[in-house]
């Protein structure tokens, strides 16, 4: 069973990229790492690409290994095979977290989302997600609260995963 990030946070960005990795999600990237052991820097993955996102994709290794297989079990040469190579392939960049728990986010990466003083880190399953906290709150979380109002007063979530099982 593939390991799963929880939780969201708020952390300080310095003036060299550095933020601090919220201390759960870096459990799960040392425990996704099949090369990490303990005095190793575990290795993530950050995906940048899709001109529509306006976040930060983090990928553990594990996560990104099954992504890669599944790009590699498209036809080769096949449209979509190119513009997921492009994406997942050229538009990523493979890192990992020093020994202090943080990780350096290049210029450009934070040019791509707008990063300046605060990162917004909000878990999705077996990646997470790093974030303009300002960019969140006008988008994301709107959104996420504008689809909650138009359901019913007794709506509960939960009941989307019984739809899931039967698919």
């Amino acid at each position: 069973m593939a390991r799963r990030f929880r939780g969201e946070s708020h952390h300080k960005v310095d003036a060299k990229g550095r933020v601090s990795i919220p201390a759960l999600f870096r459990r799960v990237i040392e425990a996704s790492d099949p090369n990490w052991k303990e005095g190793l820097a575990p290795e993530l993955i950050i995906v940048y690409g899709d001109h529509r996102r306006n976040y930060l994709e983090c990928y553990t290794v594990e996560a990104i290994n099954e992504v890669d297989d599944k790009i590699d079990a498209l036809p080769r040469g096949s449209k979509d095979r190119k513009i997921l190579q492009r994406l997942y392939h050229g538009q990523s960049f493979p890192t990992t977290i020093d020994d202090t728990g943080r990780l350096v986010l290049p210029a450009k990466l934070r040019a791509k989302i707008g990063l300046e003083n605060e990162a917004f880190f909000i878990a999705a399953g077996d990646t997470f997600q790093i974030w303009n906290p300002e960019t969140y709150e006008t988008e994301e979380a709107a959104e996420t609260e504008d689809w909650l109002d138009a359901q019913p007063d007794d709506f509960d979530p939960l009941i989307l995963l019984d739809a899931a099982g039967r698919a």
